[in-house]
């Protein structure tokens, strides 16, 4: 597998993105008719975008996304499906499409209507642009951010068993209001790629990368109403069927950039890395990292450096996950550097003590893997998450003013 610089411009792809003011718009478009898959938000009440993608979905010729930031277009009542919908009939229209070819996405502010006078400006404009370029790429992952410090895109090159070369490439955007629980991370992932891939499989095979990607991260516990994960495949690479190094490849674009949105999370200084290993059950492994992730006590304590780890344990307890806690290890990790606090429940990193010394130095990098080991089984889980420092708290405070 190597690292691209293609974006979502994978053969047979072109997009473009253009920003104004608050409001950006952001166009992908197949130059087929490509197999997809779709997943969104578990979250009850659903964005208008998200309503319509799903029945355009359910028609099953897809050529592209269009997407907007600076309004969720989320409980705005019919007239946001109205406007989701007229969307897809601007963008068809200058692409000489229909409107249900195209999936809608849209990430801002809940419950206000779209200036959709400013949403028509920007689709006509991105639609006389597209290129299939890393440019064009960038564009359309600098047009969706809100609250984002940077845009985040990803892609490969890999090699299938039977031969052939396929492309996969992503963008996505998300910083804050990351807790996502696709079912079918505010999160927006826009996935492409140039092989062949079986509509019996596709579904599979986009849960399965978005299960150890985007549903592990966690910035601040809170399900979007807009949460969307979309894979495109338009077949151009000329394979008959898929092996591992698809998915393999797939899994690695969809990690990257779930750990970009971690690491850009809300005034984040901190990519934490957690895993749980040696767990009775995947599901107790799952548990307790997200119970850490999810823990304001220990995001806090790693943005200040503080190797308190009382309340990872804390947290553990209270996780659900079954486990003897006379038996748990607890490590810290950055670069080189690697601290054993607990080692099977025996506490190394007393006051004063070498192991804590070591853990605070540690604290300071700015990519830290956190591993708890249970010793209770062979199943293991990781979550990505991040600190929570005074700029959350400003940032979000502000929002809607």
């Amino acid at each position: 597998m190597i690292i691209t610089k293609k974006g979502i411009c994978c053969q047979g792809f072109k997009a473009n993105g253009i920003k104004k003011g608050k409001y950006g718009v952001a166009i992908i478009l197949s130059e087929a008719a490509a197999n997809c898959a779709l997943m969104i938000t578990s979250n009850r009440i659903k964005a208008a975008p998200l309503l319509v993608s799903q029945e355009h979905f359910s028609r099953r010729e897809i050529f592209g996304i269009v997407a907007n930031s600076g309004n969720a277009n989320a409980y705005t009542g019919r007239k946001g499906i109205e406007d989701a919908k007229k969307m897809c009939k601007l963008a068809a229209k200058e692409l000489d499409l229909k409107p249900e070819n195209f999936f809608v996405a849209s990430t801002g502010v809940i419950g206000r209507r779209m200036d959709v006078t400013a949403v028509e400006e920007g689709i006509k404009k991105a639609a006389k642009n597209l290129k299939s370029s890393s440019e064009a790429s960038l564009k359309a992952a600098k047009a969706i951010l809100t609250t984002d410090r940077f845009p985040k895109l990803v892609s490969v090159r890999a090699r299938l068993k039977s031969g052939e070369e396929i492309e996969i490439g992503g963008i996505a955007k998300g910083a804050g209001m990351i807790a996502p629980q696709l079912k079918h991370a505010t999160l927006m992932c826009f996935l492409t790629t140039n092989a062949y891939v079986p509509k019996d499989k596709i579904k599979d095979i986009l849960e399965s990368a978005v299960e150890q990607s985007f549903n592990a991260t966690i910035v601040d516990g809170d399900t979007s109403t807009n949460d969307i994960a979309a894979l495109l495949a338009n077949g151009l690479a000329g394979n008959e069927d898929l092996d591992e190094n698809f998915q393999g490849a797939l899994n690695y674009v969809a990690r990257e950039l779930a750990k970009m949105i971690a690491k850009d999370g809300e005034g984040a200084t901190k990519l934490l890395e957690i895993t749980v290993q040696n767990a009775r059950s995947r599901k107790d492994a799952v548990k307790a990292a997200r119970a850490i992730a999810r823990s304001n006590l220990v995001k806090t304590a790693f943005f200040g450096c503080d190797p308190n780890w009382g309340r990872i344990i804390a947290a553990l307890g209270y996780s659900g996950a079954k486990f003897n806690p006379e038996k748990l290890s607890l490590f810290f990790e950055a670069g080189n550097n690697k601290a054993c606090l607990i080692d099977r429940g025996k506490v190394l990193a007393y006051q004063g003590a070498k192991e804590l010394k070591a853990a605070e130095k540690i604290l300071k990098a700015r990519e830290i893997k956190v591993i708890v080991d249970l010793h209770s089984g062979r199943e293991s889980a990781t979550v990505f998450g991040c600190d929570l420092t005074h700029d959350y708290v400003k940032i979000n405070a502000t929002y809607t003013s």
